[in-house]
Protein backbone atom coordinates (compact mmCIF):
# COMPACT_ATOMS: atom_id res chain seq x y z
CA UNK A 1 0.00 0.00 0.00
CA UNK A 2 1.36 3.38 -1.00
CA UNK A 3 0.33 6.94 -0.24
CA UNK A 4 -0.16 7.81 -3.92
CA UNK A 5 -3.02 5.31 -4.05
CA UNK A 6 -4.98 7.82 -1.96
CA UNK A 7 -3.66 11.13 -3.25
CA UNK A 8 -4.72 13.02 -6.38
CA UNK A 9 -3.65 16.50 -7.58
CA UNK A 10 -6.93 17.98 -6.31
CA UNK A 11 -5.84 17.06 -2.78
CA UNK A 12 -2.52 18.89 -3.05
CA UNK A 13 -1.90 22.61 -2.45
CA UNK A 14 1.44 24.07 -3.55
CA UNK A 15 2.47 27.55 -2.45
CA UNK A 16 -0.35 27.81 0.07
CA UNK A 17 -0.51 30.45 2.78
CA UNK A 18 -1.56 29.65 6.34
CA UNK A 19 -0.68 31.78 9.34
CA UNK A 20 -1.42 29.24 12.05
CA UNK A 21 -1.72 25.58 12.95
CA UNK A 22 -5.51 25.90 12.93
CA UNK A 23 -5.56 27.39 9.41
CA UNK A 24 -3.35 24.69 7.91
CA UNK A 25 -5.47 21.96 9.56
CA UNK A 26 -8.58 23.60 8.10
CA UNK A 27 -6.97 23.62 4.64
CA UNK A 28 -5.92 19.99 4.98
CA UNK A 29 -9.47 19.07 6.06
CA UNK A 30 -10.89 20.75 2.97
CA UNK A 31 -8.45 18.90 0.74
CA UNK A 32 -9.10 15.55 2.44
CA UNK A 33 -12.84 15.80 1.84
CA UNK A 34 -12.58 16.65 -1.87
CA UNK A 35 -14.31 13.82 -3.67
CA UNK A 36 -15.61 12.28 -0.43
CA UNK A 37 -19.15 13.62 -0.46
CA UNK A 38 -20.09 11.71 2.68
CA UNK A 39 -17.52 13.57 4.80
CA UNK A 40 -17.76 17.06 6.24
CA UNK A 41 -14.56 19.10 6.36
CA UNK A 42 -15.54 20.51 9.79
CA UNK A 43 -15.80 16.97 11.20
CA UNK A 44 -12.42 16.05 9.67
CA UNK A 45 -10.91 19.23 11.11
CA UNK A 46 -12.24 18.33 14.58
CA UNK A 47 -10.71 14.86 14.24
CA UNK A 48 -7.30 16.20 13.18
CA UNK A 49 -7.36 18.85 15.89
CA UNK A 50 -8.26 16.28 18.56
CA UNK A 51 -5.26 14.19 17.48
CA UNK A 52 -2.97 17.25 17.59
CA UNK A 53 -4.06 17.91 21.16
CA UNK A 54 -2.60 14.53 22.11
CA UNK A 55 0.78 15.68 20.82
CA UNK A 56 2.12 17.51 17.82
CA UNK A 57 2.52 15.61 14.57
CA UNK A 58 5.35 18.01 13.64
CA UNK A 59 8.33 15.72 13.06
CA UNK A 60 10.99 18.37 12.63
CA UNK A 61 12.96 19.56 9.60
CA UNK A 62 9.88 21.45 8.39
CA UNK A 63 7.67 18.34 8.20
CA UNK A 64 4.34 17.46 9.83
CA UNK A 65 2.06 14.47 9.31
CA UNK A 66 -1.34 15.33 10.80
CA UNK A 67 -3.34 12.11 10.95
CA UNK A 68 -6.40 10.56 12.50
CA UNK A 69 -8.73 7.60 12.46
CA UNK A 70 -12.33 8.71 12.09
CA UNK A 71 -15.53 6.91 13.06
CA UNK A 72 -18.05 6.79 10.24
CA UNK A 73 -15.38 7.36 7.61
CA UNK A 74 -15.24 4.66 4.94
CA UNK A 75 -12.23 6.03 3.04
CA UNK A 76 -8.47 6.17 3.38
CA UNK A 77 -7.60 9.72 2.34
CA UNK A 78 -4.46 11.79 2.02
CA UNK A 79 -3.75 15.47 1.37
CA UNK A 80 -0.55 17.43 0.97
CA UNK A 81 0.13 21.12 1.55
CA UNK A 82 3.36 22.93 0.85
CA UNK A 83 3.35 26.40 2.37
CA UNK A 84 5.26 29.32 0.89
CA UNK A 85 6.49 30.10 4.38
CA UNK A 86 6.72 27.73 7.34
CA UNK A 87 4.60 28.21 10.45
CA UNK A 88 4.90 27.26 14.11
CA UNK A 89 3.41 23.78 14.45
CA UNK A 90 4.94 22.74 17.78
CA UNK A 91 7.39 20.50 15.90
CA UNK A 92 9.87 18.43 17.87
CA UNK A 93 12.75 20.68 16.80
CA UNK A 94 10.69 23.88 17.36
CA UNK A 95 11.39 24.93 13.75
CA UNK A 96 8.72 26.22 11.33
CA UNK A 97 6.86 23.64 9.26
CA UNK A 98 6.17 24.07 5.56
CA UNK A 99 5.39 20.51 4.37
CA UNK A 100 2.23 18.83 5.63
CA UNK A 101 0.98 15.42 4.60
CA UNK A 102 -2.36 14.58 6.22
CA UNK A 103 -3.81 11.12 6.52
CA UNK A 104 -7.36 10.13 7.45
CA UNK A 105 -8.40 6.49 7.74
CA UNK A 106 -11.51 4.64 8.92
CA UNK A 107 -11.55 4.05 12.66
CA UNK A 108 -11.20 0.29 12.26
CA UNK A 109 -8.18 0.56 9.92
CA UNK A 110 -5.45 0.67 12.55
CA UNK A 111 -2.99 -1.48 10.59
CA UNK A 112 -3.34 0.56 7.38
CA UNK A 113 -2.94 3.72 9.47
CA UNK A 114 0.32 2.50 10.99
CA UNK A 115 1.68 1.23 7.64
CA UNK A 116 1.02 4.53 5.87
CA UNK A 117 2.46 6.56 8.74
CA UNK A 118 5.61 4.44 8.64
CA UNK A 119 5.90 4.99 4.90
CA UNK A 120 5.46 8.75 5.29
CA UNK A 121 8.02 8.90 8.09
CA UNK A 122 10.50 7.02 5.89
CA UNK A 123 9.84 9.36 2.95
CA UNK A 124 10.30 12.50 4.96
CA UNK A 125 13.57 11.27 6.50
CA UNK A 126 15.09 11.63 3.02
CA UNK A 127 16.48 15.20 2.72
CA UNK A 128 16.78 14.97 -1.08
CA UNK A 129 13.15 13.89 -1.38
CA UNK A 130 12.03 16.79 0.83
CA UNK A 131 14.10 19.24 -1.22
CA UNK A 132 12.41 18.00 -4.40
CA UNK A 133 8.97 18.45 -2.81
CA UNK A 134 9.90 22.00 -1.86
CA UNK A 135 11.01 22.72 -5.43
CA UNK A 136 7.88 21.33 -7.10
CA UNK A 137 5.94 24.09 -8.86
CA UNK A 138 2.51 22.44 -9.03
CA UNK A 139 0.46 19.53 -7.62
CA UNK A 140 1.17 17.24 -10.59
CA UNK A 141 4.93 17.63 -10.22
CA UNK A 142 4.73 17.09 -6.48
CA UNK A 143 2.70 13.91 -6.99
CA UNK A 144 5.27 12.70 -9.51
CA UNK A 145 8.05 13.22 -6.94
CA UNK A 146 6.06 11.04 -4.52
CA UNK A 147 5.55 8.32 -7.15
CA UNK A 148 9.25 8.31 -8.03
CA UNK A 149 10.18 7.90 -4.36
CA UNK A 150 7.73 5.01 -4.02
CA UNK A 151 9.07 3.27 -7.14
CA UNK A 152 12.68 3.67 -6.04
CA UNK A 153 11.85 2.51 -2.53
CA UNK A 154 9.87 -0.48 -3.77
CA UNK A 155 12.86 -1.63 -5.83
CA UNK A 156 15.10 -1.37 -2.76
CA UNK A 157 12.59 -3.06 -0.44
CA UNK A 158 11.70 0.00 1.68
CA UNK A 159 8.02 -0.01 0.66
CA UNK A 160 5.95 -3.12 0.06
Amino acid sequence: MQITEFLVPEQIAVGAVAGSKKRVLERLSELLTRGADDLDSADVFDCLLARERLGSTGLGDGIAIPHARMAGNQHTLAALVRLDQGIDFDALDQQPVDLFCALLVPEESAQIHVQLLAQLAEMFRDPEFCARLREAKDPHTLLEVLREWEQTSASTGIVD
